[in-house]
């Protein structure tokens, strides 16, 4: 039996989407800059699902730019704003998506900023206090603090921040990829200036994405050539990707609640299962296990060591995928940079569950017999774990 239980990673491309995908594949497959009539089709699908994503969001059509997913999104407005508005100042925190700290430092390292992380609380809560002072000792700042942590679930109030940004005259923007199809946004009602999405994370195709830059802000282009995207990003445009993704956000956005409610439930079942499983000594980290505080579908829990291998590959070799941190993480050894800016455990194992809505109950008992079985086969890991409480 396959388990597939890391979808803050990827999902699986749903299949209302993969038809609607279809056509893009087969009939319309014209250039969408091109004059004739099989490149208008095309170009109408385009303008059709800039439309879908912005009524979804709250925004206007000509605000939404279709990227080839959140890390170039990211890098645009990241980017795009040091170098349009020559700001000379940051302010992000320690648990933000690589796509994002290493853009900034690689700006400062350049000499084009200054980067200030605001402090976090021991759960890796933003502290608004403290931003609050750093804004006001840094006028015409640019803030980049993400909606939903990919690691630890946290969800951050960017209502309060657009706040904070508008008192302060700040520029923000905010990395909603873990959010996206998974809360409702209105960007009527918040002073955001760039958000961004990526196709995948919510049951669309991989390699394509967007970017959400206000009317009141335009930045340098990265890439050139073509004029596309209203000269926003040159390229022919990913025409399937981009057909996918609005019919991805489209039914996460109509099945919301019904998703919600149930990943919720797979989260708390999964805890109450875990509990009575008989393994001493789990915690878990950052809000991912609040049910308020953080995003349904990921729980990051720390097991007691194995003597002998990793959980997360004992649970691979059984065909159970889960995460250790990041999928980006587990490229290197250098650990969850995430759970190095948080107070936790050093001594554990730090596993990433993270549901989606094909997921089901009968799989979370089938994990948590699995997780039993191999602690019980490691009898040393359970009374060390028993005698460090």
């Amino acid at each position: 039996m396959e388990i597939y239980c890391d979808n803050a990673a990827t999902t699986a491309i749903d299949p209302e989407v993969a038809q609607a995908m279809l056509p893009f594949l087969t009939t319309h497959y014209g250039n969408p800059s091109s004059g004739h009539q099989a490149g208008r089709k095309v170009k109408l699908a385009i303008d059709q699902a800039r439309a879908t994503v912005a009524g979804i969001i709250g925004a206007s059509p000509d605000e939404i730019f279709f990227t080839s997913g959140a890390t170039e999104a990211n890098n645009l407005a990241l980017s795009g704003t040091i170098m349009t508005y020559e700001i000379s100042h940051v302010i992000t925190s320690k648990i933000e998506h690589k796509a994002v700290l290493q853009t900034l430092a690689k700006h400062e390292k350049e000499g084009d900023i200054e980067i200030s992380f605001v402090k976090l609380d021991e759960r890796g809560n933003i502290d608004l206090y403290h931003l609050e002072n750093l804004l006001r000792a840094n006028p015409r700042t640019l803030i980049s603090l993400m909606h939903g942590n990919n690691e630890i679930g946290n969800i951050t109030d960017i209502h309060a921040i657009s706040k904070l940004s508008q008192r302060y005259d700040a520029i923000f923007h905010t990395d909603t990829t873990q959010t996206i199809g998974k809360l409702r946004f209105d960007l009527k009602e918040m002073n955001i200036d760039f958000l961004v999405g990526s196709a995948h994370k919510f049951h669309g195709p991989k390699g394509v994405g967007f970017i959400y830059i206000n009317k009141n802000q335009r930045i340098k282009a990265q890439i050139l050539g073509g004029g596309q995207e209203r000269g926003q990003r040159g390229g022919t445009e990913n025409v399937i990707g981009i057909a996918g993704l609005a019919k991805a956000l489209e039914i996460a956005n109509r099945d919301l609640a019904a998703n919600h409610n149930k990943i919720s439930k797979l989260k708390q079942y999964f805890i109450s299962k875990v509990s009575i499983a008989g393994i001493p000594d789990i915690c878990y980290n950052g809000e991912s296990k609040s049910v308020e505080n953080s995003i349904a579908g990921i729980l990051n829990v720390s097991f007691p060591c194995l003597s002998q291998g990793s959980i997360v590959k004992k649970l691979d070799q059984q065909g159970i995928f889960v995460s250790g941190g990041s999928a980006c993480s587990n490229l290197t050894t250098a650990g969850s940079h995430v759970l190095n800016a948080i107070p936790c455990e050093k001594d554990k194992e730090n596993v990433r569950f993270s549901f989606s809505k094909f997921n089901t109950f009968e799989e979370v008992d089938h994990m948590i017999r699995s997780i039993s079985r191999i602690y019980h086969a490691e009898p040393s890991a359970l009374l060390h774990a028993a005698a460090s409480k």
